[in-house]
């Protein structure tokens, strides 16, 4: 908390400030404008780590009044904004808890999910709307906007023609695997707002738990029984079964991908290589789905390779 009391107010208005500016980016900015959204937890930890747990919730909730009145009405928009909030918060208490990263990670993502299913029935009941067809709603909406996005770009009219054909398959494959794409996003995205607020913690002074070098942290052991058991629900010839096998699989290969992502940074480290070009490849790393794959391997297979030979350098 900062040392002077008179120096509250400031800083409230100051991470307000800043939260309120990367909403009206992402709003803002075509195309890519939902890169900036995914900065948004970062000031709200940050300024909620820095105001103490008596003040911490001012900037979420004075950027959450902003956003609605921008927004104008209730929306998966609005909601989404939020809990990107909500995640900064949620973050700038746990860290205080002292728990290691996987607790921390776990119960963050378990709080923002709760709180946004929470806050979805509660908007299907408060419009009537079934659950299930205002999930199946928004998500053909989004794919409509992407045609549109497509034709705006100068998509060649055959892939046009051709996506037009499957949108009703990606429709129906894209509701059923929702649950493990948005545990993932959060998952995601709670792990890098730990990382990106590490170098800003400590150059600030602010209290950062050690959570000892991320880059040899490895998956624990046991979800390779997860990922067993998922592989063989989709062998099962129930659909039910398998689109819970299907949605546990991406749920679980999103964490074997940040193991491989932590192999990754550690050779980065080891061979001190460049950060300009770090960024081109963990950027190239996210676009490019044949490297997304082999880190998720790298992280799979780690178990029984043991790329950094961790255990060999102890003794």
């Amino acid at each position: 908390m900062p040392g002077n009391y008179k120096d509250i107010p400031k800083e409230i208005l100051k991470g307000t400030a800043l939260a309120s500016l990367i909403f009206f980016m992402a709003l803002g900015v075509p195309v890519f404008g939902f890169i900036f959204a995914l900065f948004l937890p970062l000031p709200v930890f940050f300024y909620g780590s820095k105001l103490g747990t008596r003040y911490r919730a001012y900037v979420p909730c004075i950027t959450a009044v902003i956003i609605m009145f921008t927004l104008g009405k209730a929306s998966f928009d609005m909601l989404f904004f939020a809990e990107l909030l909500f995640l900064g918060f949620v973050l700038s208490h746990m860290i205080e808890k002292g728990l290691c990263i996987e607790k921390t990670i776990l119960y963050t993502c378990g709080l923002v999910l709760g709180g946004g299913i929470f806050c979805l029935v509660l908007y299907s009941n408060a419009a009537n709307i079934d659950f299930g067809v205002m999930i199946s709603e928004y998500v053909s909406e989004n794919l409509k906007m992407t045609m549109l996005l497509y034709e705006k770009m100068g998509m060649a009219e055959d892939n046009l023609m051709f996506l037009s054909e499957i949108i009703d398959k990606i429709h129906y494959a894209l509701v059923r695997i929702i649950p493990s794409l948005v545990v993932s996003s959060v998952l995601i995205l709670t792990w890098t707002t730990l990382l990106l607020a590490k170098p800003v913690f400590k150059s600030r002074g602010l209290y950062y738990p050690d959570f000892g070098s991320l880059n040899l942290w490895k998956p624990p052991e046991i979800l390779v029984w997860g990922v067993i058991g998922s592989s063989v629900m989709l062998m099962i010839p129930d659909l039910t079964v398998k689109i819970f096998g299907l949605n546990g699989l991406i749920i679980l290969m999103t964490v074997y991908f940040l193991g491989g992502i932590a192999i990754v940074s550690y050779y980065f480290e080891k061979k001190q290589v460049p950060l300009m070009f770090r960024f081109f490849l963990y950027s190239l790393i996210g676009l490019w789905q044949v490297l997304m794959f082999l880190v998720i391997g790298l992280g799979f297979f780690d178990m029984w390779l043991n790329f950094r030979k961790l255990e060999i350098k102890k003794e």
